[in-house]
């Protein structure tokens, strides 16, 4: 039974730092895209960041592009989301997502972490 189980959330205060991990079983995601969402309340559920199975590609949504890093360890079937300069409007829920590159829907998708931004 393949999972995506997201750790490190929490509260912080602006300008602060947390890291976002990942950690999928099941099968290997080792050739799979893997990356994040967010949903925040009353909000559509919004693109974050994306890395490819080499970890060359990455892609972000501008509104987190040079504050946010993704990363992956294959090795351990992990992806990382690095967030600097939290904004209280980066405050959600994110959720871990994989799909394979002949798809464009992230067809696995994590319980999701709340991530709290305080003024």
């Amino acid at each position: 039974q393949v999972q995506l189980v997201e750790s490190g959330g929490g509260l912080v205060q602006a300008g602060g730092s947390l890291r976002l991990s990942c950690a999928a079983s099941g099968r290997s995601f080792d050739k799979d895209i893997l990356g994040w969402f967010r949903q925040a309340p009353g909000m559509e559920r919004e693109f974050v960041a994306a890395i490819s199975g080499g970890g060359g590609a990455r892609d972000y949504a501008a509104s987190v592009k040079g504050r946010f890093t993704i990363s992956r360890d294959n090795t351990k079937n992990t992806v990382y989301l690095q967030m600097n300069s939290l904004k209280p409007e980066d405050t959600a829920v994110y959720y871990c997502v994989a799909r394979s590159t002949d798809s464009t829907r992230y067809k696995y998708w994590g319980q999701g972490t709340q991530v709290t931004v305080s003024l």
